[in-house]
C-alpha cells in the first residue's frame, strides 16, 4: 500500500483496539448480570437437590409431565395392559423397592457425558453415589472475575470434606502484545481444594510394591511406595498456569486446556441442564450439533486442499481460551 494509506490503515487499527476496549467493559457487564441471574436459578436448583437427595417428595402437580413422543402417545391400549401384567407378576416376584429420591442422578451424569466419562474410574463411582449436588458461584462485585464449582457430598466413607471446590479464574481484558485476538473473557488459570481422605480410601493413589537388591551384600528387600493413580479426583488438583505464561510442552498445554474446557463445561452445560444429561436428550441435542459443525468443517477441508496438509501438527494455542461469550442456549459451548 502507498505510505499514505498505510498511515490510515495505523489508524484504524487505533480505533480497533478502542473497540476491544469497549467490547471488554461489556462482557464484564454480562458477567455481573450473570451473577445477578444466578440467585434467580438458585431456588429452582435448590428443589432440584431435594428432590434428587430424596428430601422432599414432589406433589401430583409437580410431576405432571406431557411426553412430546407421538409413538409413546399412541401406543395401543392391549400393549399396555401387557406391560401392566408383567410389572405386575415382577413386583410380586421381588421384594417392594422404594428408592429415596433419584438414586445415582450424577453418577448417571458422568457416565452419559464422554468429556466426564474419560475421567471417571471405576474406584471413583462409589463414592460419586454419594454426590449431592454440583453449584457454581461467581465472583462478588469489585473483585476479579472467577467463578467456583462446588460439589456437595453427604456423608461418606472415603473423605471428610463436604463441599469440593474447584475455581477458575477469569479475565476481560485485550493483552497489551496482542489486542487484536481479544475475543471475551477467558479463563487463565484454576485452584483446586485439598481433600481430606480418610485413611486408605486416598483414590488419587495407589500402592505398589517393589524389589530391591543390595549390591553388596546381595540380598533382596520389598519395598511399598506410593505412585499417582487416575481418578476423577484429580480434578481437583490441577496442573498451575506457569508464573511467567511459558507453555512447558505440547502435554502440560493439552492438559491445562482440557481442565479448562471441563470447568466451562459443567458451568455452562452440565449445571444448567442437568436432568437433560441424565435422560440423554442434551446428549442428542451436542451429537445434532456436532454433525452440522463436522459437514461444515469437511466442505472447508475440500475447499481448502493442500493448505491444510501443510499446516497438520500446528497447534493454535488461542484455541484454548474458553471465551464466556452470550449464546443461544441450544448451542454448544465452545
Amino acid at each position: 500500500l502507498p505510505k499514505v494509506v498505510k498511515r490510515r490503515v495505523h489508524a484504524l487499527k487505533r480505533l480497533q483496539v478502542q473497540c476491544a476496549n469497549i467490547e471488554a467493559k461489556f462482557y464484564e457487564e454480562v458477567h455481573e448480570l450473570e451473577r445477578k441471574y444466578a440467585a434467580l436459578y438458585h431456588p429452582l436448583f435448590d428443589k432440584r437437590r431435594e428432590i434428587v437427595t430424596g428430601t422432599v417428595e414432589p406433589t401430583d402437580e409437580e410431576c405432571e409431565w406431557t411426553s412430546d413422543k407421538e409413538e409413546e402417545e399412541e401406543l395401543a391400549e392391549e400393549v399396555k395392559e401387557k406391560a401392566s401384567i408383567e410389572d405386575t407378576k415382577k413386583e410380586e416376584a421381588k421384594p417392594e423397592e422404594d428408592p429415596k429420591g433419584i438414586p445415582e442422578f450424577w453418577l448417571t451424569i458422568f457416565k452419559r457425558v464422554d468429556m466426564l466419562s474419560d475421567l471417571l474410574q471405576e474406584h471413583d463411582e462409589p463414592i460419586l453415589k454419594h454426590l449431592k449436588d454440583i453449584q457454581v458461584k461467581f465472583s462478588e462485585p469489585g473483585q476479579p472475575m472467577s467463578f467456583t464449582l462446588e460439589f456437595h457430598f453427604e456423608p461418606n466413607g472415603y473423605f471428610n470434606n463436604a463441599v469440593l471446590t474447584k475455581m477458575y479464574k477469569m479475565k476481560s481484558e485485550p493483552d497489551a502484545s496482542e489486542p487484536f485476538s481479544f475475543e471475551g473473557p477467558e479463563i487463565i488459570d484454576c485452584e483446586g481444594c485439598q481433600i481430606d481422605w480418610h485413611k486408605g480410601k486416598d483414590v488419587t493413589v495407589k500402592t505398589i510394591k517393589k524389589k530391591q537388591k543390595h549390591k553388596g551384600r546381595g540380598t533382596v528387600r520389598t519395598v511399598t511406595k506410593q505412585v499417582p493413580n487416575d481418578s476423577f479426583f484429580n480434578f481437583f488438583n490441577p496442573l498451575k498456569v506457569a508464573p511467567d505464561g511459558e507453555v512447558k510442552d505440547e502435554d502440560y498445554e493439552f492438559t491445562l486446556a482440557t481442565d479448562f474446557e471441563i470447568g466451562h463445561f459443567f458451568r455452562e452445560r452440565i449445571i444448567p441442564r442437568a436432568v437433560l444429561y441424565f435422560t440423554g436428550e442434551a446428549l442428542e441435542d451436542d451429537e445434532s450439533f456436532d454433525e452440522e459443525e463436522l459437514e461444515e468443517g469437511d466442505e472447508e477441508e475440500q475447499d481448502e486442499g493442500d493448505e491444510d496438509d501443510e499446516d497438520e501438527g500446528d497447534v493454535d494455542t488461542n484455541n484454548f481460551a474458553h471465551k464466556e461469550q452470550p449464546q443461544p442456549a441450544e448451542c454448544k459451548q465452545q
